[in-house]
């Protein structure tokens, strides 16, 4: 027996150290029941910041989306308003070509009506025209109504009306495609000094009482932008410097020129220039230091918003009594896509 129960106390012991070893298992698992409820916990306020994360995301991809829309709307009607502004000066502008094609088409039809009545007095002269008395008739009706300078006249006046017919044309183009919304509109590569020469033509009524505008061209590539969009800066722009220039007539200065991989453009003034304190303000929304009722306040920080679009730079130097100087710098081409980054 004693051999029996010497042989059975190792295994006894072996028992007795598996249940210890359970028993420490089972304190350590009620040890780590708080840290395991405290990760379970931490896993669902997790999955909730996650989704709570989507849902802040969804929402600002969507009022992205409606600032985006409303940057449109609200370029188009500053666009709008400011074609309001300027409708009085380009109906002027339109009238007057049309008023001398008018007049020079009545002139012309009254000289139209003395080569008839010449060449009715050559018809009647050709049975006689060996007679004395008629060809005297015929000569002395030439005289009187100078069909000499008719026939160097008519050219001329047709030149000129069509050249005034041109301009009429020229300006509606201008007009419309100034006007047109461009929600739709695809980025493209367009010649910057054309969309200037075009903007000056539909703002020349409001800046040619004022300024003389000087143009200092530089050697530029095409860049790609929205045409239309640029245009809307440099006539906002441009319209404000007129406004500026008080007094004696002023001069508007357009630079432009390329540095590396972008392009320039400088518009100067020589008007009243603006105070230190509000230069830093002249981009905020609304802001205006024209009497109320002259401006909506929106032009240069829609412009500011269309060069940021173009990830380009504005900038604005003045003096007070000196002028102002805007800069736009573009870049040449649109990396990572036209547009992408300031949406």
């Amino acid at each position: 027996m004693d051999n029996a129960s010497d042989f059975n106390e190792p295994r006894s012991a072996a028992r007795l150290g598996e249940l210890e070893a359970l028993v420490l298992a089972a304190n350590r698992t009620k040890e780590l029941e708080p840290a395991l409820q405290r990760l379970e916990e931490d896993i669902r306020k997790r999955d909730a910041a996650e989704a709570e994360l989507t849902r802040r995301n969804n929402e600002l991809t969507e009022l992205n989306a409606r600032l985006s829309m409303a940057q449109e709307q609200l370029i188009q009607s500053e666009k709008l308003a400011s074609i309001g502004q300027l409708a009085a000066g380009v109906a002027h502008e339109i009238n007057n070509p049309i008023g001398y094609v008018f007049s020079n088409f009545e002139t012309l039809g009254t000289y139209i009506a003395r080569l008839l009545s010449m060449l009715e007095a050559y018809q009647q002269a050709e049975a006689s025209i060996g007679e004395r008395a008629v060809l005297e008739k015929v000569s002395a009706l030439r005289d009187e109504l100078d069909i000499d300078f008719l026939i160097e006249d008519i050219p001329l006046m047709m030149q000129e009306s069509r050249e005034g017919i041109t301009r009429v044309r020229k300006i509606v183009q201008d007009l419309k495609d100034f006007s047109r919304a461009d929600a739709t509109l695809e980025w493209q590569w367009a010649n910057l000094h054309a969309g200037i020469d075009s903007t000056l033509n539909i703002v020349a009524n409001e800046v040619k009482y004022k300024a003389d505008v000087v143009k200092e061209y530089g050697d530029i590539p095409e860049i790609e932008c929205q045409p239309s969009h640029i245009n809307q800066v440099i006539m906002n722009i441009v319209v404000n410097g007129a406004h500026a220039i008080t007094g004696e007539r002023g001069v508007i200065t357009i630079r432009t020129g390329c540095e590396g991989e972008h392009v320039w453009v400088e518009i100067s003034d020589t008007g009243a220039g603006i105070p230190k304190d509000i230069l830093s303000r002249i981009f905020d929304p609304f802001f205006t230091t024209k009497p109320i009722g002259s401006g909506t306040g929106l032009g240069l920080s829609l412009s500011y918003g269309i060069i940021q679009k173009h990830n380009g730079q504005i900038e604005a130097q003045s003096e007070p009594g000196q002028g102002t100087t805007f800069r736009i710098t573009l870049p040449i081409r649109q990396q990572g896509g036209a547009g992408e980054g300031q949406q």
